[in-house]
């Protein structure tokens, strides 16, 4: 089984020639690692921008999250309405309420972060067959996460040839960590028959977790395509031992696994030339957002002073 280790680099312009700038790295210390919306290549100049950072600068989930964070908001102020009447009675404390009830969907969205973080942390542990850390081991909230994965492996007959592989594509200036690469009879079988065209069994696929939403609603969308396309078509990957290495061929479309506390859901998303396509096009908007939009409305005119010399 080939594998990965998690990783980081960052971005410059495409196709800008990298140099070296320090002493040659050596071992894991070759596997760029991501900082501050980049991933830098060690030992060169050359940064490359994190895919994850991307999608959130160029793409706007719109009137979907300003739902979601009104429905959290009011759900929070219902559940403690004892707690908001007497505050709001009490000078000293109506502030302290009114911070933590508009507050409460960025804790929301903490909360899912950290137990999406600890889930991708069990699953890679479990593919690389390392110890897992006793803190994740004995967390009842974590545990049907980790049921529900092994479940989808033997299901599925899962294998993996990758987990949290570092990968890049220098000329179009990013790079991201993939969640896994996987082979499996049935998935191709599946995949075959749901998009009727031929798939080896042996074929290589993307793989992706998400932990959100609830599993009878929407909880995987668009972009988990764009992200997927962005690694599919990346063009090196760096080995758990530093080795870097061409990327992979995979097959056109990939699979999201949805997994959730209550079950698992198997989701095909499409990532082929396309979708990479759109990525690009994402990529241009997260450039023009973090870049050249901060620049462009200028502070405004004053009025210039007109002298009876200047108006002669």
């Amino acid at each position: 089984m080939t594998t990965t280790a998690r990783a980081g680099a960052t971005a410059p312009a495409a196709g800008r020639r990298s140099r070296k700038t320090t002493s040659e790295p050596t071992g894991t210390d070759r596997i760029p690692k991501p900082s501050q919306g980049w991933y830098r290549v060690k030992g060169t100049d050359l940064k490359l921008r994190r895919v994850t950072t991307i999608l959130e600068q160029g793409t706007s989930k719109g009137d979907a999250l300003t739902f979601w964070a009104g429905n959290i908001t009011a759900e929070t102020a219902m559940n403690n309405l004892p707690y908001l009447v007497s505050s709001s009675l009490r000078p000293e404390q109506r502030t302290e309420a009114y911070d933590w009830l508009r507050r409460a969907h960025t804790r929301k969205k903490d909360e899912r972060k950290d137990v999406g973080s600890a889930v991708h942390e069990l699953i890679e542990a479990r593919v690389l067959e390392t110890p897992i850390p006793e803190e994740l081991l004995t967390n009842p909230e974590l545990t049907p996460f980790l049921d529900h994965f092994h479940r989808f492996v033997d299901e599925w007959q899962v294998e993996f040839e990758a987990s949290e592989m570092v990968v890049g594509n220098e000329a179009e200036g990013y790079a991201g960590t993939l969640d896994y690469l996987l082979r499996s009879p049935l998935i191709a079988a599946a995949l075959a028959a749901y998009f009727d065209c031929e798939v080896a069994a042996d074929t290589v696929f993307c793989g992706d977790t998400k932990t959100g939403g609830e599993l009878d609603v929407k909880g995987v969308y668009p972009e988990a395509s764009l992200q997927m396309s962005a690694y599919r078509k990346a063009k090196v990957a760096w080995l758990r031992d530093g080795t870097k290495v061409p990327m992979p061929a995979t097959f056109w479309a990939g699979v999201v696994l949805h997994l959730r506390p209550e079950g698992y859901r198997l989701i095909p998303a499409v990532a082929d030339d396309a979708v990479f396509e759109a990525f690009l096009t994402v990529k241009r908007n997260a450039e023009w957002t973090s870049g050249l939009a901060k620049t462009v409305i200028r502070p405004a005119l004053a009025l210039p002073t007109i002298t009876t010399e200047r108006a002669a």
